[in-house]
């Protein structure tokens, strides 16, 4: 397996900018996720790795040694794209073959390999089918094999698993989280979907407009997002974000939004209330509580709206002008329409300021 170093990247077509200075290291060993909306530059980043496409500026290593002088065959990089683009004309058999008799693998060594990247995939049974004659799941495993028997140095992933329904996705994603495992390969993952980064990768990269956000593993980069921008992406439903001020009332430090004004522990710097400074203030729908605890702001809101997850629910709650959501365990009555108290942790809360998080103290204010 192999480390991956991105130094500075840029890329932009004309006067677009796709990629802004993208530095990033990729541990031997990992499964790094690249996360973030359509358009963000993620799928090109990945190009951009595997040869595909050239950088404008920047540097991408290997093992220490500058690639970008090699052509894609010769970077040691193998590629499962979004498409599966098995050959229609070759048995699966034929297909995993395919990439190794091009490099004049010996027969034997050909045979062995394919032997054991069906063993690893469950898909013995499959070798002498026809891309035809395979589901949407059965192919993409194929696609995947074709990429383990070459043994490269990197595993690439372009959303590989978006053409897949719900339940089939689930289930080829713990299986390909399991195949990482136990290859203890390299593995670079692109994404759009949040619940996939979560589940499968040991570290998120989010990135957005060209940027990288947030570098963290996942349960770092959910309890203390970057920035707005990674709370409100990660996490279903997205962290509920109040945009605001604060200001410094009797020696305390106090949040004032539309509609929203609580006080906030102590300890905050002056600096920060005096000035008035413009804030975003976050808290997670499951920690949104209903019934009073210590150190926790009251709100009373209205429930305009139930969703009904199972094993859940969501209250829409619209607390003046502002719209909230509090997730709760499921419940046998109905609160729709109804007044409901609100408490919001003050341990519990997000505080960013000029986009970029201040850790906040955990005490409650005196």
């Amino acid at each position: 397996m192999a480390e991956l170093e991105l130094r500075a990247i840029s890329k932009s077509f004309r006067d677009q900018h796709v990629l802004r200075d993208v530095s990033l290291q990729v541990p031997d060993g990992s499964f790094t996720i690249l996360l973030g909306p359509s358009g963000c530059g993620k799928s090109t980043l990945l190009r951009i790795i595997a040869g595909l496409e050239s950088q404008t500026s920047g540097q991408v290593l290997i093992d220490g040694k500058e690639v970008d002088h090699l052509p894609p065959a010769e970077r040691d990089i193998a590629m499962v794209f979004q498409q599966y683009a098995l050959y229609p004309h070759l048995s699966v058999r034929e297909n995993l073959a395919f990439a190794l008799k091009m490099r004049r693998v010996p027969r034997d060594t050909i045979a062995t390999r394919i032997a054991e990247a069906a063993q690893l995939l469950d898909i013995q049974t499959l070798l002498d089918r026809k891309p035809k004659d395979l589901s949407g799941g059965q192919r993409q495993r194929v696609a995947m094999g074709r990429a383990i028997v070459r043994k490269p140095k990197l595993f690439l992933f372009d959303e590989p698993l978006s053409n897949l329904d719900a339940q089939l996705r689930t289930s080829t994603r713990i299986e390909l989280k399991k195949l990482q495992q136990r290859l203890q390969a390299t593995m670079i993952y692109v994404t759009h979907d949040q619940v996939e980064a979560m589940t499968l990768g040991d570290r998120i990269v989010v990135i957005e407009g060209g940027r990288i956000h947030q570098a963290d593993d996942p349960q770092q980069t959910y309890n203390t997002p970057a920035d707005p921008f990674v709370a409100s992406f990660i996490g279903t439903p997205p962290m509920n974000l109040w945009e605001g001020s604060l200001m410094t009332e009797g020696g305390t430090t106090v949040f004032k939004g539309t509609g929203l004004t609580f006080p906030l522990p102590a300890g905050l710097t002056s600096s920060h209330s005096t000035k008035k400074s413009a804030v975003t203030i976050g808290i997670r729908p499951e920690d949104i509580a209903l019934r009073e605890s210590p150190g926790a702001v009251p709100v009373t809101g209205t429930v305009e709206l139930v969703e009904d997850l199972g094993a859940d629910l969501l209250l829409h709650c619209r607390v003046g002008e502002l719209r909230l959501v509090v997730r709760r365990a499921r419940r046998t009555d109905r609160i729709q329409e109804q007044t409901v108290r609100l408490f919001f942790p003050l341990d519990k809360l997000h505080l960013f300021i000029d986009h970029r998080r201040i850790d906040t103290p955990t005490a409650p204010p005196a």
